[in-house]
């Protein structure tokens, strides 16, 4: 495997060198259709109506420990994990994404997210329940006010299953007896009252977990306000849920567009049949897809992994988005990741995919700072004369900034009097 290493200032003072593997490998293990999941798995004996019933996929979640310990073996960390999280984060799991677990291998990247650990249990010194400090900016119930232009609208606090490192858990699954009850008319008076709105974000918990009718009065609301230009809509359903993506919700979609929709893949075994044809569905229903990564520790915090991830999310017609840096939402610490390896990733991946392809890596600062881009440190000095950069072989280049003052006639082109007459 080829290297190279790149400096990360740290400071004024010092910079640390970090080393680049550049993976050559065209498949992680092999990204063609082929070997993507499909079936039903453990419930091959289910009927396909009912197994492509997104109401019955949810009626069937594992959300208890003994559902979990008839399918497979835990380790004492995930029986204790499982034990707690009814005072921190439900548990609930559809039969769907359950497929995607592997129940030999604890060390699984799709176990890792959706089943709770003893870690859960311990809070690290920097660690929030409100990491992001969308509680200091909530104007009215179920409204985030934080940018300028735009609003956070939280419409409901579950999900079809809930992923262990949500910066919401403290209002997502009631757990925590926070008693969120949104409200969508004082929401929506919000947004009717601030003309600076142009954006709206829906989110929750997971929006597209509404019934259609709510779904459609909602969107038909929003598009109601001359001032709203356009619908955001984060949701993992179509990963964890994807029986959820009808014709119906296709419709309600193309009636009310432009929505966008940003979904949630964290690691190339997510990318089943059953969600590129969600996808699929989405986007020919005028829906642009885009994806959110959180960058998890031993689940997709490597070069390779994260490639194979962003190949298959561009063959489901859905653009990498952001790679976030986990947030610090108390009982993460076994999941974050050393954000020095999204920066390494990322520096990684430039030059060696397509550009297309290359999320951004963002965290989003605690306290409420709002979303920063962190990105490898491609510009070495900027002078009066030249900027100089390197690229993502570490090569140097010089970019000249020399003013047109100071340019030279060419002896071969006409005198400008004549061009003129």
């Amino acid at each position: 495997m080829p290297t190279c290493l790149f400096r990360l200032q740290t400071g004024h003072a010092s910079t640390q060198i970090y080393p680049l593997h550049f993976h050559t490998s065209k498949m992680y293990p092999n990204d063609s259709l082929e070997n993507w999941h499909q079936g039903q798995g453990q419930w091959e004996d289910v009927l396909a109506d009912d197994w492509n019933c997104w109401k019955w996929q949810l009626k069937n979640r594992i959300t208890k420990l003994e559902q979990l310990e008839q399918h497979m073996e835990l380790t004492a960390e995930e029986r204790a994990g499982c034990l707690f999280a009814k005072d921190k984060l439900a548990m609930a799991i559809t039969p769907y994404f359950f497929n995607l677990v592997d129940r030999e291998d604890p060390s699984c990247p799709v176990r890792r997210q959706v089943i709770p650990r003893s870690g859960e249990m311990q809070t690290a010194p920097d660690e929030m329940l409100d990491p992001v400090g969308e509680e200091n900016t909530k104007p009215v119930d179920g409204i985030v006010h934080r940018y300028p232009d735009r609003v956070l609208f939280l419409v409901t606090d579950r999900c079809a299953a809930y992923c262990r490192y949500c910066t919401r858990s403290r209002l997502v699954s009631n757990a925590q007896d926070y008693n969120f009850h949104p409200e969508f008319e004082s929401g929506l008076d919000y947004i009717r009252k601030h003309s600076e709105i142009r954006d709206v974000l829906l989110s929750g918990g997971d929006p597209l977990l509404l019934a259609d009718r709510k779904i459609d009065y909602l969107l038909g609301e929003l598009y109601k306000i001359p001032h709203v230009e356009f619908v955001r809509i984060g949701s993992r359903i179509p990963v964890f849920l994807p029986q959820r993506i009808t014709p119906e919700l296709c419709g309600i979609f193309k009636k009310h567009g432009p929505v966008w929709l940003s979904i949630h893949v964290n690691h190339p075994n997510e990318c089943t049949h059953a969600l590129r044809e969600a996808c699929e569905q989405l986007t020919y229903a005028g829906v642009p897809i885009g994806n959110q990564s959180v960058l998890l520790r031993d689940v997709n915090d490597n070069t390779e992994v994260m490639q194979s991830l962003i190949h298959r999310l561009l063959m489901m017609r859905v653009r990498p988005y952001y790679l976030y840096q986990c947030d610090l939402i108390t009982g993460s610490a076994h999941l974050r990741a050393d954000p020095r390896k999204g920066i390494e990733i990322i520096r990684s991946l430039r030059g060696h995919t397509t550009g297309y392809s290359i999320p951004q890596f963002v965290i989003d600062a605690p306290g409420g700072g709002g979303k920063i881009p962190i990105n490898p440190d491609y510009v070495k000095e900027i002078t009066d004369e030249a900027i100089v950069m390197r690229n993502y072989s570490g090569d140097e280049y010089r970019y000249p900034l020399t003013r047109a003052v100071h340019a030279e006639n060419d002896p071969n082109a006409p005198e400008l009097e004549t061009i003129l007459v």
